[in-house]
């Protein structure tokens, strides 16, 4: 029932967020004559000049013409405020506040945060015995997501093209690498040609994804679905990998269902967008801020769940909890910020 219960929640959001998906080439901002006019007018009195822009703004490449579009923006969604009319998007984005020529301080910021997560917990990841079949396959989880991460911090930073091609391709890789490595250790992959059979479906199935992306048409309802589909999987074992571990271990089975919820409840901030706080925190900045968390609480997961499975695998009797409570509380020494 739980698992069907969060299935359903999870389907729904789904469901929502494709429906729900604002065009990104043009929105109801830019296609307006008010701005296109504001626009052109600025391009003809201020571009024909050749004015120098400040060093900050060249450097994540503005152009005279992106500066008229951004100040006509402001003006226009400015008028909006104060006159209690709706605020609209501009070519799929909200009205920012751009940061010393960052395009959305607060989700560069938050990106940031999520990477430091990953590599915070690298060091962790090492001290794993060599002799954990896993180790190896968290320690490349964590470069992953540190590249996911990073090419967030460049698409925040400055929206285009290619670099909105490369935050979707590597959070696409994150997303699939997670069920590559869970299969792995929810049902016990431990033979070498088994795992490399595995490792080539999800490569051709990545490989494929990407081409079709890349190469013929970049379709976003497409990308958010089999993205969806894969977490949904994933989601969906770590589930049942609780359900059937519950009396086994009683301390921490339930900690993927936890994880699995929050996740559910912090996409739902994605459906219900808005414009946004202050011109700078919006819904989507708020999805970023409450990985954050959620990161650094699956390590701990796995991490524990690794010392439990070395430990009865080495000693082959029941397990200490006491041994377990003790390197918790190291870990949270060591991550005093968490």
């Amino acid at each position: 029932m739980l698992v069907k219960s969060n299935l359903v929640l999870f389907s729904s959001i789904i469901l929502l967020l494709i429906i729900s998906l604002p065009p990104v080439f043009s929105s109801i901002g830019d296609r307006s004559e008010e701005f296109q006019t504001c626009v052109n007018t600025c391009v003809s009195t201020v571009c024909s000049q050749n004015p120098t822009l400040s060093l900050y703004l060249r450097f994540f490449a503005w152009t005279c013409e992106d500066e008229c579009k951004y100040n006509c923006m402001h003006e226009i969604t400015d008028q909006a405020i104060h006159s209690n009319q709706e605020i609209h998007q501009y070519y799929g984005k909200w009205p920012f506040h751009r940061l010393l020529g960052i395009q959305e301080p607060a989700s560069v910021l938050f990106s940031v945060l999520n990477g430091y997560v990953h590599y915070r917990y690298l060091p962790l990841l090492r001290r794993l015995p060599d002799s954990y079949y896993m180790k190896k396959f968290y320690i490349y989880y964590a470069y992953i997501g540190i590249n996911s991460w990073i090419w967030s911090i460049i698409y925040h930073s400055r929206d285009f093209p290619f670099t909105e091609k490369l935050d979707y391709y590597s959070a696409g890789l994150a997303i699939l690498y997670s069920l590559f490595y869970g299969v792995l250790r929810i049902f016990q992959i431990r033979n070498f040609q088994q795992t490399t059979l595995w490792a080539i479906i999800c490569l051709s199935a990545y490989v494929a994804h990407v081409s079709y992306l890349h190469f013929i048409n970049f379709d976003y309802g497409y990308n958010i679905l089999a993205n969806v589909i894969v977490g949904m999987l994933n989601n969906a074992l770590w589930i049942s990998w609780s359900i059937s571990h519950w009396y086994k271990r009683p301390d921490d089975a339930w900690k993927p269902i936890v994880c699995v919820t929050l996740i559910l409840l912090a996409m739902s901030l994605e459906i219900f967008d808005f414009p946004p706080w202050w011109g700078i925190v919006d819904a989507h900045a708020l999805w970023h801020f409450s990985t954050i968390y959620l990161i650094a609480y699956w390590y701990n997961f796995l991490l524990e769940d690794a010392r439990i499975e070395n430990f009865r695998e080495s000693k082959g009797k029941k397990i200490d909890r006491t041994k377990f409570k003790t390197n918790t509380f190291k870990l949270e020494k060591f991550l005093h910020w968490y």
